[in-house]
């Protein structure tokens, strides 16, 4: 890993929403482009599941939406990536399984010191991101409603469905059945579990479309099998088991009103974001439905809900994927900014 990959930003010890501290937290990120001098250029690009900030990388670039030579990009990681504090480079006593919950609300807390007391930044124009990128957009508007201008979640949602908690149950389970998992406590990474992890999620990435019509033969995979023993390699040699639990857990706690600001009052949660929106959910998406968005919308007083229809169901988004996903992001984007 190039050391200029990433920079970090120490929080210390970091208290969170579980009433737990995170000790000698730090968060990783990178920034792109110049802060303007009136500082209202900054667009912020969380990280997704099994994304780090160079991941992201593949949203923007010169004459897209998004654009380095026209705004300031600060790019932050979610806790448990390995970038930022993991389970994988925590020292005891948070190593490892010992690596407390962290939700939502901890993550854009941490984002918010870094872009405001380090960065020193009072606006943000635009958050956006995919699936859990697209979750803390949400978060971030709900949490921080008069920081923030416009948000753009793709194939994501403000409140993680309990449809979606089950299918992150079903993964997790599947990793978890290694007889080498012992509870975390793994002297070698459980092998098995991370293979199994990623052929059960390869049926959830993709549309029934997808595989019907063999578009994964577009990926230069010969068959099925082929295509997930590529992701049982992608999860066997890119993550640490107990950091994808850990953004698992994430995940499925993720919910703009838990905390202390609406209590678990999720419309009224809805009903506070002040940013203009556009919900762009992938209508083939197995995870994040559009329906969910469409309710979203309703109760957001500044948003448009936009589907795309899409047979790369939620891997719609993922950059070079479908051309016609990235080009509706694109006009997506370049009209909340210049509204």
């Amino acid at each position: 890993m190039a050391v200029d990959e990433f920079r970090t930003f120490d929080l210390g010890d970091f208290p969170l929403l579980s009433g737990q501290v995170l000790h000698d937290a730090k968060l990783a990120y990178q920034t792109y482009g110049t802060l303007s001098a009136t500082r209202d250029n900054v667009i912020v690009l969380p990280t997704f599941y099994t994304g780090t900030n160079t991941r992201n990388e593949g949203f923007f670039g010169p004459g897209r939406a998004i654009d380095p030579s026209r705004h300031f990009i600060v790019s932050p990681n979610l806790f448990g990536n390995g970038r930022s504090s993991s389970p994988s480079n925590t020292p005891s006593p948070q190593d490892g399984p010992r690596f407390p919950l962290v939700q939502m609300w901890d993550n854009i807390a941490a984002q918010h010191r870094l872009i405001q007391d380090h960065l020193g930044i009072e606006k943000i124009a635009l958050v956006a991101g995919w699936s859990m990128a697209g979750c803390q957009s949400y978060q971030w508007a709900a949490q921080y409603p008069d920081m923030v201008q416009a948000i753009l979640p793709f194939c994501a949602s403000a409140k993680t469905s309990t449809h979606n908690f089950v299918f992150l149950e079903g993964v997790k389970a599947a990793l978890c059945a290694d007889q080498n998992w012992n509870g975390g406590n793994y002297d070698s990474p459980p092998e098995a579990g991370l293979k199994a992890f990623g052929r059960v999620y390869a049926g959830w990435a993709f549309s029934q479309t997808f595989y019907r019509e063999r578009l994964y033969e577009q990926l230069g995979f010969r068959s099925i099998e082929e295509l997930m023993q590529d992701w049982e390699q992608d999860h066997l040699q890119g993550w640490d088991a107990n950091n994808l639990l850990v953004k698992l857990a994430t995940w499925q706690t993720s919910d703009i009103s838990a905390g202390p600001l609406y209590k678990g009052d999720f419309k009224l949660a809805l009903s506070a974001i002040k940013a203009r929106a556009t919900l762009m959910p992938c209508t083939q998406d197995l995870y994040f439905p559009p329906e969910d968005n469409e309710i979203e919308a309703r109760h957001m007083p500044n948003a448009i809900f936009r589907p795309y229809d899409s047979p790369w169901g939620h891997c719609a988004a993922n950059p070079g994927n479908d051309k016609g996903f990235t080009e509706q992001l694109d006009v997506n984007i370049r009209e909340l900014l210049e509204e």
